[in-house]
């Protein structure tokens, strides 16, 4: 059917009518489109997004002296989008002479997004200059760019970490690395308790006027930063500073390959001080070797020697195969077993009852405790007493040592285990047994940090003492501080160890260094005594552990050698922590040194 004229030109005149329509649809959506374009252009020129650093949590020991603090600082920043072409000559020397930066790199970077700005590109014109400026640098740059009315310069403001008492517990407060979000802990409480020191950066976006002053009207999605939390340890640097000088004296007389001192409190785990050397300034690491960055007391191993007598004997009372007073023939110096002869370094012992066995430290009387024990029972105690397996201290890097099990074990090896041989323990491991048997036979986990707070005051955490297990019953651990007592006297091997005024108990350790070629090393010893006082309400308990000693006219023996430093330490230690000596003993000690022709001093 024909369509009439006046039907086509209606159906023309609304397809004209809807075309147009659609046009100017269009057209809105373009011109929306190029707006917004413009309006992004100008954001991305003269907006800026900007961090807002948290503040690091500091560390402090337990009395609240620092460890680890902050010092504040600028970052200097440019502005490129609002710096005239005309300054950046002038800008780039003021920059150059202020900071102490070669001219060629500050025009370099400068020159680099006047480029970028004039190119395609559109970068960011935010442009680091320099980080870690000192406050006072700071303010010099800012008055003189004021002064030529220079426009551009930002600044930001940030801190560096500081350790205040430099090399002191270095090993324990680690130290951080910048990185592009801050600050990162790397070695030592730093890196342990990261987390809770770190806190969180925050964000701010500003936009600036063509002058290049800031419209406060338009900042916005500003997001602010949360402190990081404080760390509170369980060292007293005063303890600390006694420990540190008289290992350095001690390093100093006998030259030893390292050394490592801790001080503990038996009854909670707590750690007093630690003290590793070599060791290093927190605050100039450059160069720094890595042997004087480990940790020792908790990442290297030793084989612990007559210490561990301590463990063989524990577990032989504990089993019921002999009493403190029973007997032990000790084969007058020489025992032969599987084809192997053992000696005994202090004398040619004929009978010694179980506590002059620990008392003269007799290699064959602990052999032989260890031969009615068996591979498996004694395994099982050098287990319980937390040799290989970490202590669960809250350091990085901690080791668990080497204790193989008994189907990995030679046919002598039940007779030199018993005596701190084929074993790779830690100083802390040592320690950490001795302060069991001064806690009555239980295991307590060493602790080092002892809170956490947050900025605003509250508790973020605590560490109360952890009790592990109880590894022998209280009885036992008695007969054995019965026998470490006599230790440390006249008739022991660690005279030395004695402190005016206190009831000391401990054992001293001597042991042959493996070779590098293989087997043990003639001469090259690493020699420790393990002690606590007072001995029957134990408050201090220390290691002190010299690696191959050079000892000059000295017996190379850790009652020699380590057991005069610990008295040192223990003394000093005892009058800080207001510890009351005994009369009777003092009256002793007088006598003794009124006598005593110089031998045991």
């Amino acid at each position: 059917m024909a369509v009439s004229s006046r039907k086509r030109a209606a159906y023309l005149g609304a397809f004209v009518a809807f075309g147009f329509t659609v046009f100017s649809l269009r057209l809105v959506e373009l011109q929306v489109a190029r707006a917004d374009h413009y309006k992004n252009l100008a954001i991305e020129k003269h907006s800026t997004q900007q961090t807002i650093y948290a503040r690091r949590g500091p560390i402090a020991d337990v009395n609240g002296v620092p460890l680890a603090s902050n010092e504040p600082v600028k970052t200097v920043v440019i502005d490129a989008s609002v710096i005239k072409p005309n300054h950046l000559d002038v800008m780039a020397e003021v920059l150059s002479r202020h900071l102490e930066l070669p001219l060629a790199q500050v025009k370099l970077k400068l020159a680099r997004q006047k480029q970028s700005t004039e190119g395609k590109r559109t970068p960011s014109p935010y442009i680091v200059i320099k980080k870690e400026v000192a406050e006072q640098v700071a303010e010099a740059l800012k008055d003189e760019v004021n002064k030529r009315n220079l426009r551009g310069l930002v600044f930001e403001q940030d801190s560096v970490r500081v350790y205040p008492n430099g090399s002191m517990l270095c090993h324990v407060v680690g130290f951080v690395s910048r990185q592009e979000a801050g600050l990162k802990g790397v070695e030592g409480v730093e890196r342990s308790m990261d987390d809770f020191l770190n806190g969180h950066n925050g964000v701010r976006f500003t936009e600036r006027d063509r002058t290049g002053r800031e419209i406060p009207a338009f900042r916005h999605l500003e997001r602010p930063a949360r402190d990081g939390a404080s760390v509170r340890l369980t060292v007293d640097m005063v303890l600390q500073d006694i420990v540190e000088n008289e290992m350095d004296v001690a390093v100093k007389q006998f030259r030893p390959k390292m050394a490592t001192c801790i001080l503990m409190r038996p009854a909670t785990g707590e750690i007093l001080a630690m003290v590793n050397r070599p060791h290093y300034n927190l605050n100039q690491r450059d160069g720094v070797a890595d042997e004087a960055r480990k940790n020792r007391a908790i990442m290297d191993m030793v084989e612990p020697g007559s210490t561990f007598k301590v463990v063989t004997t524990a577990a032989a009372l504990d089993n019921k195969l002999v009493r403190p007073d029973t007997s032990i023939y000790c084969e007058r110096g020489h025992f032969s077993y599987g084809g192997n002869i053992l000696h005994d370094s202090h004398g040619g012992y004929g009978d010694l009852t179980v506590n002059d066995v620990i008392v003269k430290s007799s290699n064959i009387g602990v052999a032989k405790m260890g031969l009615m024990l068996g591979d498996q029972r004694l395994y099982e105690y050098i287990r319980r007493f937390g040799f290989g397996e970490r202590t669960g201290v809250q350091l990085p890097g901690e080791i668990g040592g080497i204790v193989h099990p008994p189907h990995r074990w030679s046919k002598i090896s039940i007779t030199h285990i018993p005596m701190g041989h084929e074993v790779g323990a830690t100083p802390m491991q040592v320690v950490s047994a001795l302060c069991t048997i001064a806690n009555r036979g239980k295991m307590m986990m060493p602790q080092i940090v002892s809170s956490i707070t947050a900025p605003g005051g509250e508790t973020v955490a605590t560490y109360p003492p952890v009790e592990i297990r109880q590894v022998v019953p209280p009885e036992v651990a008695e007969s054995l501080v019965t026998a470490l007592k006599e230790v440390v006297s006249k008739k022991g091997t660690a005279a030395l160890a004695h402190v005016p005024g206190f009831s000391v108990a401990g054992k001293t350790g001597t042991a042959k260094k493996t070779s590098p070629n293989g087997g043990y090393w003639d001469g090259h010893y690493v020699v420790s005594f393990a002690g606590f006082l007072p001995a029957d309400k134990p408050e201090l308990c220390a290691l002190v552990l010299i690696d191959d000693p050079v000892p000059g006219s000295t017996p190379n023996y850790g009652g020699y050698i380590a057991a005069p430093v610990f008295s040192r330490i223990a003394q000093r230690a005892a009058r800080h922590l207001n510890l009351t000596p005994n009369p009777e003993l003092m009256k002793v000690a007088g006598a003794l040194a009124k006598n005593d022709d110089g031998r045991n001093r």
